[in-house]
C-alpha cells in the first residue's frame, strides 16, 4: 500500500486489495489480486461509533481553542485542517475507502450535527454551555481586562476592531462584545 505523509492516499484506499498465493486464488481474482470484501454490519456500527468519538474530540478541541482563535483561521490553519481531516477520515474509517464505510461515517457526522442543533434549540442553556456566550470587552468606554485575558484578546486586537468601526480609542465605544463566532461587535457612544 502506498502512503503519503498523512496516510493512505484516496486512490490507494479506493483500490484496496490483498494478494493471495496462486494456489489459493480462485476464479474471482484478477491476476493475483482479490477484492476486499465489503464491511459487515458490525464493522459499519464500529465505524459509526468511531465517527462519533472523533466528532466529540474535535468539538472539545475547537471549544478549547477559544472563540477568537477559531475566527482567525489563516492559510496555515487551512492546511492544518486539511491534514486533520485526512487523519480524521482515516481514524473514522480505519483506512477503508469502501462506499458503505464513507456513507456510514458521513451520515453519522450529519446526524450528530442535526441532533446537536435540535438539542440546542430545545435547551438554550446547553447551547450556552457548549458553544459559549458573547463576552463584554468594553463597557461604557472602559476596557474589561479580566474578560480580555480570559478570552485571550490583546489590546491591539481590540484596537483593530475599534478602528474597523471608525473609532480610535476605547472611550469612544459604548460597548464592544466578543461574539461566539469570534467577531468583535462595537457600539459607538452617541456623539
Amino acid at each position: 500500500m502506498v502512503e503519503n505523509l498523512y496516510g493512505p492516499t484516496e486512490l490507494t484506499i479506493a483500490c484496496a486489495s490483498f494478494r493471495l498465493p496462486a494456489d489459493i486464488a480462485g476464479d474471482e481474482t484478477v491476476g493475483d489480486l482479490v477484492p476486499v470484501p465489503p464491511p459487515t454490519a458490525e464493522q459499519l456500527a464500529a465505524y459509526g461509533c468511531k465517527a462519533s468519538l472523533v466528532m466529540l474530540a474535535l468539538f472539545i478541541g475547537f471549544r478549547l481553542l477559544g472563540k477568537r482563535q477559531v475566527a482567525q483561521l489563516n492559510l496555515y490553519d487551512l492546511a492544518m485542517i486539511m491534514a486533520v481531516s485526512n487523519a480524521v477520515q482515516n481514524a473514522m474509517t480505519g483506512g477503508h475507502g469502501n462506499l458503505s464505510v464513507g456513507l456510514v461515517t458521513s451520515t453519522v457526522v450529519v446526524l450528530i450535527a442535526w441532533f446537536a442543533t435540535r438539542l440546542f434549540i430545545k435547551a438554550p442553556r446547553l447551547e450556552e454551555r457548549c458553544i459559549g456566550t458573547p463576552t463584554l470587552l468594553i463597557n461604557d468606554g472602559r476596557l474589561i481586562k479580566q474578560q480580555m485575558r480570559r478570552e485571550r484578546i490583546s489590546r491591539s486586537e481590540l484596537m483593530v476592531a475599534l478602528r474597523a468601526h471608525g473609532l480610535l480609542h476605547p472611550s469612544e465605544a459604548k460597548v464592544a462584545v466578543l461574539e461566539v463566532d469570534g467577531s468583535i461587535s462595537v457600539v459607538p457612544r452617541n456623539r
